[in-house]
């Protein structure tokens, strides 16, 4: 594990598993590392470099009490501290969940020479209309506020909990991202979601330009994202898309397996020689 430190001067956690390509694990909004446990141990068996790190105000990293420590620019330059840091200057692939997709696939966008492939997991390119863009930002607000008032172990014990540490509380990998997301910082989430994981730019009219291979992948009960993820294959060139059955939004824990097999099928496929 390491403290890498941000353009500002934050420290951002980081951590490196096993030997071989890279790929680096961003996770969504309200979560930490700890939602990509389930697939380390697979994916350095199967011989791949993995890297898991924290946002600002999340997991382990810093949490500054300033709300203008908090933006989608410094989250991406954040993103690419840690590429620099673990992936030896070499094209890795970035694997975002959630609000981890948007970002990772921005950072693509911005920096192609710096990304071999991405695997998209119950995420979306962003809302360009602006009453759908609306609803989001009320959502994250309310996470904001309640966050804020009733803490962080409140929200895991919430309904609101299940987009977060999936639906099935009782499992071990479930426990430990709860416990890991209880611990962080009230205002450093609600900044960051008022401040980054709300008002993320769509970047839809720009996935035709993607000329890497991409995985997106969603769970089939999680309604909020299955459209999203319909989108992202019929419009990143080079796609393909793979529904996990029975699973909502949080996959990497309630259906670790199937994405496990499916991230190493698709790790597999590459061409890792650049």
């Amino acid at each position: 594990m390491a403290k890498l430190r941000a353009r500002d001067g934050i420290e951002l956690y980081a951590e490196a598993h096993g030997a071989g390509p890279t790929v680096l694990f961003s996770c969504g909004y309200v979560t930490t590392r700890e939602n990509f446990r389930p697939q380390v141990e697979p994916l350095v068996a199967a011989g791949f470099h993995v890297l898991l790190w924290d946002y600002r105000g999340h997991g382990d990293s810093d949490a500054p009490s300033d709300p203008d420590a908090y933006s989608f620019e410094l989250v991406l330059d954040d993103l690419g501290r840690v590429l620099d840091w673990g992936a030896g200057g070499e094209a890795a692939v970035l694997a975002g969940f959630s609000f981890g997709g948007a970002a990772s696939l921005h950072f693509a966008l911005r920096h192609p020479e710096r990304v071999r492939a991405l695997a998209l997991i119950d995420t979306g390119p962003g809302f360009k209309n602006p009453e759908a863009q609306a609803r989001w930002l009320a959502q994250v607000e309310r996470i904001a506020h309640n966050v804020e008032t009733r803490g962080l172990e409140s929200f895991v014990a919430s309904r609101a909990a299940a987009t977060a540490i999936g639906r099935r509380p009782e499992l071990p990998a479930a426990q430990r991202a709860a416990s890991a997301i209880a611990k962080m910082q009230p205002h450093g989430v609600a900044s960051f979601g008022r401040r980054v994981a709300g008002p993320v730019p769509p970047c839809i009219d720009e996935l035709g330009g993607l000329a890497v291979p991409a995985l997106v992948m969603v769970g089939e009960e999680d309604e909020a994202y299955l459209r999203a993820a319909e989108v992202l294959s019929a419009r990143i060139p080079r796609a393909q898309r793979v529904v996990i059955p029975g699973a909502g939004h949080v996959v990497t824990i309630e259906a670790p397996d199937l994405v496990n097999r499916a991230l190493i099928e698709f790790l597999g496929s590459l061409d890792h020689g650049g």
